[in-house]
């Protein structure tokens, strides 16, 4: 079918509908809701059999929804209506929710229903829980009604709270004051209190006089002090005490005077000298810790693996995140094992270099000629590996940088349901992290220039199809069967064999070509992009750091 997709950004849940739809063969326009002229003359021009909106704060048009079948794609339970959907059900601790896929209507979320499929609630974020367990609800409402459509013989249900299976209630939007964190509440209170907010809009306070929007929480089950007070630090995260323990928060955000730009970051680098007097409270990698706290990279062996994990936030590595992760990535090696396992976060595998890090540079140029040269050592050391086999294990959505990190290893799984975006272009860069050798090796040299050129998202099947990657799991399946993969190699015969062609592998490719030069020739063409007066990368850069603008052409089909 030909489906026209009307959003306002094109984010997680309209990506992965995009490729779940087109890899099954459907022909899908994605329309920005810019204007309701816009979505009218898209749907003039494109003449859809179907319309969905997976992702839109605006209303649909009257005209669209009176012409065409419209479905909105809600992140609520049956019956449930209006905004903040998700928001409430997290700060009210409920315990399972869903998504409800329903025809656009003259009243707000009241139009007929075509598909819900709910989940359990787990402990996490909004964003984190829209990305997984909301995705994978809204994919099968989304694929049941297309199916349902397609038979031309379904009627969907009238909203009726009557019946038992009605669930939800209509909303009104969740303001600040709901959200106002009393520090001498209950950590989980207050935890609840950031997670539903994140990662938009945040919860507003105030630290020091100063009003900030905080992000990433993390619960801390050792530290006490007066609540409120800040009482320790540790990689770019705060933590301040509550009524009866502490919550790290890894990300603030200053509020924006009139006319003012301001943009998430790591809450110890917006704070800077205000936190002189707190104390820093390392934990290595490689420190065992009982209980909760924050730590974005940790590292545990079993049956002679090594598991290197990292948990950045949005997947994106400052300067500083790639050499924490290199030197535990070092030591990873010399430890007495056969096979170190990288593990991403659930969220995010790794999006690369750290876009708003660089904007709050006093110099974003030099920052960004850091911060590609970090991750490229880092992607230097996974290539040049030879004691070991190398495993990425993919939980999380991937682009551009980050998905080139992952072909580093030797074998590369993922969680089917995920994203990935291995490309560059609409950041206005050429890339690095040595992508002109690991895609190549991968996919070819003509399906290399079609994902680095078109700029589309792909699907785990689609990747796995063309040798992007190796194993897919089911999305519980993915640690059990790459823990069951990694004890078997380690015992297995060929174990050894495999190491010495891995070897032999890297020395061939050598003499061909110095790993060297592939980085060299990135580079150069990475200097102009960060240092060329007509480069197009500070300005892509800023419009999506700020959300200025997503993008001026009519519609996209991917979102870097």
């Amino acid at each position: 079918m030909k489906i026209l997709f009307l959003v306002s950004a094109h984010n997680s849940l309209s990506q992965r509908a995009y490729v779940e739809l087109t890899d099954r063969g459907h022909n899908v326009l994605v329309q920005l809701s810019t204007s309701s002229e816009k979505m009218l003359e898209a749907a003039e021009r494109f003449n859809p059999s179907l319309i969905i909106a997976p992702f839109l704060k605006e209303y649909i048009p009257d005209q669209l929804w009176m012409r065409y079948k419209c479905i909105i794609v809600h992140p609520g339970v049956k019956g449930d209506r209006g905004p903040s959907s998700l928001d409430w059900a997290i700060l009210n601790g409920k315990k399972l929710w869903g998504v409800t896929l329903l025809e656009a209507s003259p009243e707000m979320d009241a139009g007929d229903i075509w598909a819900t499929h709910n989940f359990p609630v787990r402990n996490a974020s909004k964003s984190a829980l829209y990305r997984k367990e909301g995705c994978d609800a809204a994919i099968k409402g989304l694929l049941d009604t297309i199916e349902k459509f397609e038979s031309g013989t379904f009627k969907p249900t009238p909203l009726d709270y009557s019946h038992s299976d009605t669930i939800g209630i209509l909303h009104t939007p969740m303001k600040q004051l709901d959200r106002a964190i009393n520090w001498h509440e209950p950590t989980s209170q207050i935890a609840r209190k950031i997670r539903c907010a994140d990662s938009q809009p945040g919860v507003l306070d105030t630290i020091n006089g100063q009003s900030y929007y905080l992000y990433g929480v993390h619960e801390e089950s050792k530290l006490k002090g007066a609540p409120g007070d800040i009482i320790a630090k540790r990689d770019g995260a705060i933590c301040r005490a509550t009524g009866d323990g502490a919550v790290w928060i890894s990300h603030l955000k200053k509020k924006p005077l009139q006319g003012e730009l301001s943009c998430k970051l790591p809450a110890e680098m917006v704070l800077q000298d205000q936190l002189d007097q707190v104390p820093s409270i390392a934990l290595s990698p490689f420190d065992s810790h009982s209980g909760s706290t924050y730590r974005e990279i940790f590292y545990h062996e079993k049956n002679e693996v090594g598991y290197l994990q990292f948990n950045f936030y949005n997947g994106a590595m400052s300067t500083e995140q790639c050499y924490r992760l290199r030197d535990a990535y070092q030591t990873a090696l010399s430890k007495n094992t056969k096979v170190l396992v990288l593990l991403g976060g659930q969220d995010f595998w790794s999006n690369g270099i750290h876009l708003n890090v660089i904007e709050a540079s006093p110099h974003p140029g030099h920052e960004s000629w850091r911060n590609i040269n970090a991750i490229d050592d880092l992607v230097r050391d996974i290539i040049l590996t030879d004691s070991k086999i190398v495993i990425s294990a993919l939980q999380g959505n991937a682009a551009a940088g980050g998905v080139i990190m992952a072909l580093a290893s030797d074998y590369v799984f993922a969680r089917d349901g995920i994203i990935l975006n291995p490309h560059y272009k609409k950041m206005g860069l050429y890339g690095s992290e040595y992508w002109t050798y690991l895609l190549p090796s991968r996919v070819g040299t003509t399906l290399t220039s079609t994902l680095t050129e078109s700029c589309l998202p792909l699907s785990t099947r689609k990747a796995k199809a063309i040798g992007l990657i190796d194993v897919i799991y089911d999305s519980s399946a993915l640690i059990p069967g790459v823990k069951a993969f990694v004890e078997h190699l380690v015992a297995s015969k060929k174990y050894e064999q495999l190491l010495k062609d891995k070897q032999i592998q890297r020395k061939l490719d050598e003499q061909i070509k110095p790993l060297e030069d592939y980085r060299n020739e990135e580079l150069s063409h990475m200097w102009d992009n960060f240092f060329s007066i007509s480069s197009t990368y500070h300005t892509a850069r800023k419009q999506f750091v700020y959300k200025l603008s997503c993008v001026t052409a009519k519609s996209c089909s991917g979102k870097q």
